[in-house]
């Protein structure tokens, strides 16, 4: 079964139906609670997990729980200390691929999200979200401040983590080494 629209071919009529809703943005499958909709029957099982708070697929190293097998899989890598995704311009792998895709724009320069109001540009949509909030008058305060490099943090967490940059302190120790 070939598609007329891309010329890919299917092994049955249901994959071939399914895949046309890519070319006319069909979203048939609709959720009940939020009215979100999908393209396809597995992604609106898998969003109903976010009203349900069910969480099928459990890692077997330490019982941390996931809605999709994706994401589990994923986790997983923490665990095995697997990169598959490898950075052809340096020596940089990572776990996930939008890391990867991230990453990549400190070589391409690449900053595809654009601020509406003033027109500056950004590598990732959370720095576009973060930017955004000196027009609306939203900006984060930052309470935390270094007293060694005067640089100030908006939470504790992220404090802290950046003294250990000057007391060069390792908050994970190797089990091997």
């Amino acid at each position: 079964y070939q598609c007329s629209q891309c010329d890919k071919a299917f092994a049955n009529k249901g994959v071939l139906t399914s895949h046309q809703r890519t070319h006319t943005d069909e979203k048939s499958y609709q959720c009940s609670q939020c009215n979100k909709a999908f393209l396809h029957k597995s992604n609106l099982v898998q969003h109903l997990r976010t009203h349900t708070g069910e969480k099928p697929n459990q890692c077997s190293l330490c019982d941390k729980a996931f809605t999709s097998k994706g994401d589990l899989t994923r986790h997983k890598r923490i665990h095995t200390g697997e990169k598959p995704y490898q950075c052809n311009q340096c020596d940089k792998a990572f776990t996930n691929k939008g890391d990867l895709t991230i990453h990549q724009r400190i070589h391409t320069g690449e900053k595809p999200y654009q601020c509406s109001q003033c027109d500056k540009a950004f590598a990732t949509k959370f720095d576009l979200t973060i930017h955004q909030r000196i027009h609306t008058g939203h900006a984060i305060e930052k309470p935390y401040q270094c007293s060694q490099c005067y640089k100030a943090f908006p939470y504790k967490s992220n404090f802290t983590r950046h003294q250990r940059t000057h007391t060069g302190e390792k908050q994970y120790q190797c089990s091997q080494c």
